[in-house]
């Protein structure tokens, strides 16, 4: 059994496929055949079962593939923790953020950290949504990730930098402008609520929606989009109210968007918790606990603009 094998066997289960396997290494199938049959020869099971359509792992697949997945996440680690001691105050911090993350929780951050330590590399790589960002630290290199907090995943720790407050957008010559805040079941019974939809396999749409149901109130969506600004753009244009976390930027009430939209909180929401996830705290190398550190600072120091007099 080589490090090679098993590396081989969780990128075989993860992708479900030999051939793809092969066609990413650059190898033959039967090579990469041959990886998991010694693997099965050593263990003396059946690792793999196989599909009409390519595999799948077996029970003691899945029991070898999350073992060696979090051990080979493990070692690539200590590796580059290793390389970063040996570069001195050089090295790279690789983060996985959602599409919008740096430029509303990240901006500032990043000035800062580059002035502390100029000989840092920062890498960013975009993912869909925070499953897509517990995925990429526990297949990758990876040092951080941002995410919408939620229930606990197994081989990665949280930690909450901030609490989003939920609010409503809405034009100033919205019937609702006018209003300091909106109850959730009377938003919710309005004839025409015209609410925009936040991503449906998000963290933050999953989170509004169970928070909804502790109040024994569900919303009627009439349009759907790919992100939080995308909400609020089209709220600008007049084609719906959106229904968002209070992102930085965003006052927690009052005008928004040079007048173009106004917020009402919905305080009855319990806040939306975003942050970090990283495999191990205890493993981080200092230049990315540095950066997770900066990140937090900056967002703890962010000030909160004053409710507009129209509030």
């Amino acid at each position: 059994m080589t490090l090679d094998d098993l590396r081989v066997f969780v990128a075989v289960c993860r992708a479900g496929s030999l051939s793809a396997v092969a066609r990413e290494l650059g190898c033959t199938q039967s090579a990469v055949s041959q990886h998991v049959k010694r693997l099965e020869r050593e263990t003396g099971v059946s690792l793999l079962e196989r599909l009409p359509r390519g595999v799948a792992p077996t029970g003691a697949g899945r029991m070898l593939e999350a073992a060696a997945a979090e051990g080979i996440a493990g070692l690539d680690l200590a590796v580059r923790r290793l390389r970063d001691l040996a570069d001195g105050e050089s090295g790279s911090v690789r983060v996985a953020t959602g599409a919008t993350t740096v430029r509303h929780f990240m901006a500032d951050a990043i000035v800062a950290f580059r002035r502390l330590h100029p000989k840092v590399n920062l890498e960013f790589r975009t993912e869909s949504s925070s499953r897509a960002c517990y995925t990429a630290l526990a297949d990758s290199a990876l040092d951080l990730a941002w995410i919408t907090l939620g229930a606990p995943v197994r081989g990665i720790e949280q930690r909450v930098v901030a609490e989003l407050p939920w609010v409503l957008a809405v034009r100033p010559e919205d019937p609702l402008a006018g209003r300091e805040r909106l109850g959730v079941r009377e938003l919710a019974a309005l004839p025409e609520p015209r609410l925009i939809r936040l991503p449906p396999n998000s963290a933050s749409a999953a989170h509004l929606d169970a928070a909804c149901a502790e109040l024994g109130v569900r919303f009627a969506f009439d349009t759907g989009v790919a992100d939080w600004d995308t909400a609020l753009l089209l709220a600008e244009l007049g084609l719906g109210r959106a229904l968002v976390p209070g992102r930085p930027g965003l006052p927690a009430s009052g005008a928004a968007g040079g007048g173009r939209l106004r917020l009402l909180p919905l305080p009855e929401i319990r806040p939306l918790r975003v942050g970090w996830a990283v495999r191990r705290w205890e493993a981080l190398t200092p230049a990315a606990r540095a950066f997770a550190d900066v990140v937090a600072t900056a967002r703890a120091a962010a000030p909160v603009p004053p409710p507009s007099p129209h509030a």
